[in-house]
């Protein structure tokens, strides 16, 4: 009898742990039998790029140059990419980022953890189609954009607004033209004082 007194503890436990994993899941409520293998946390959409400052890839050095994410736009939207020379899918996502640099969107690329020697001989052998490149040798911005791993792409608007999101590698077309649409769609008017 005393055996089974020992053993109700960890039974309990169990049984809270499981409770807990399956009924309360994430923050947006949907919960882990809920959630598709599809699911990407897009918590930045709707928010401001951070203001994560970072070295310039200068050739294949980080630097001198320093550029905080929020400004490298320069007030004009843009697609953030978030790659790295070692990933396989950003090698695979690489032409289609060609073909956004020919229509004359600007994408802005982070070297997400990556060596800016490799970084640059993946440019130079792919192509390289970003208005700029910042290096994020430790993932500072990584962290501060929420990523869960290259490739990511954030739609900016001018405004410096995170629009939309895809995590993974750009492929499908429906949505790189999802992305281009967010950042070229009119802001929304100001709200106006109404008259009594």
């Amino acid at each position: 009898m005393n055996r089974w007194f020992a053993i109700i503890p960890l039974v309990a436990l169990v049984a809270l742990v499981v409770f807990a994993a399956v009924r309360l899941g994430d923050f947006s409520g949907r919960s882990l039998a809920q959630r598709g293998s599809e699911y990407r946390p897009e918590a930045l959409v709707g928010q401001p790029v951070p203001e994560t400052v970072l070295p310039m890839l200068t050739g294949s050095t980080a630097g001198p140059g320093v550029l905080d994410l929020k400004t490298a736009g320069v007030g004009k939207p843009m697609l953030i990419n978030v790659f790295a020379s070692w990933c396989a899918p950003c090698r695979i996502e690489h032409p289609q980022l060609m073909a956004l640099e020919e229509r004359g969107v600007a994408v802005v690329g982070v070297a997400w953890k990556d060596d800016p020697v490799a970084t640059r001989a993946f440019l130079d052998e792919l192509g390289d189609p970003y208005s700029m490149v910042l290096v994020d040798r430790e993932g500072r911005a990584g962290l501060d954009l929420g990523i869960t791993g290259a490739p990511e792409t954030f739609a900016v608007d001018a405004m410096g607004r995170v629009v939309a999101k895809v995590s993974g590698p750009l492929t499908d077309a429906a949505e790189i033209d999802r992305l281009v649409d967010a950042i070229q769609a009119p802001p929304r008017p100001l709200p106006t004082a109404t008259t009594r």
